[in-house]
């Protein structure tokens, strides 16, 4: 157990890698649209390869930050039930979902996609706009994007058994790190003297 749960290790770190690098696409996204908007209200063009851009990096952070999302015990939940259960018990309907609901659906997804990609790289699909981008690119992140969740849907199953094992701690709880917005809100308050 102590080798999978140093693999659960390894897997957090890629994680987290390409969690916290996906979010220099918000700004790259962000800068494209606005830089389109000017040109196209000041010097009347605007462009498809634009507009394109942004579609395919808003689907990048999307896919590429499911399994950040997943680590972080950031996804949606429906705690009704679950949370008035011992963690025990929690755990254990985490490994049915991961076993029963998320690994397949994941794994159907990346199977089903690569062939896509490979179709759409083989004859170069183009988009069909007038000046839009190459199309595989974008149809490669369906499958790189889902082969994170699944690693990262790995990870969550052998922290979750190890758990139950007593082996390392419960995975869900956080250790609570204020986030910037909440580090500037106190030191209003501080500064206000509400604290």
């Amino acid at each position: 157990m102590n080798g999978l749960l140093k693999l659960s290790g390894l897997i957090d770190r890629l994680t987290e890698l390409v969690g916290k690098s996906i979010i220099w696409l918000v700004l790259v996204v962000t800068l494209i649209g606005a830089g389109n908007a000017i040109m196209r209200y000041t010097i009347n063009y605007s462009s498809n390869a634009f507009l394109e851009i942004q579609w395919y990096l808003f689907s990048a952070i999307f896919l590429f930050g499911a399994g950040y999302t997943l680590m972080r015990n950031e996804h949606v939940r429906i705690d009704l039930i679950a949370g008035r259960l011992s963690k025990r018990a929690q755990a254990w309907i985490d490994i049915f979902g991961i076993l029963f609901f998320l690994l397949p659906m994941a794994i159907a997804v990346m199977y089903l996609s690569w062939p896509i990609f490979l179709l759409a790289l083989h004859n170069n699909e183009q988009s069909s706009n007038a000046g839009g981008l190459a199309l595989w690119p974008v149809r490669l992140l369906v499958p790189i994007g889902f082969f994170l969740l699944v690693i990262q849907g790995i990870s969550e199953l052998i922290k979750r058994i190890g758990f139950l094992q007593g082996r390392c701690p419960d995975p869900t709880e956080k250790a609570h790190k204020p986030t910037p917005e909440e580090e500037l809100a106190l030191a209003i308050r501080a500064q206000k003297g509400e604290l």
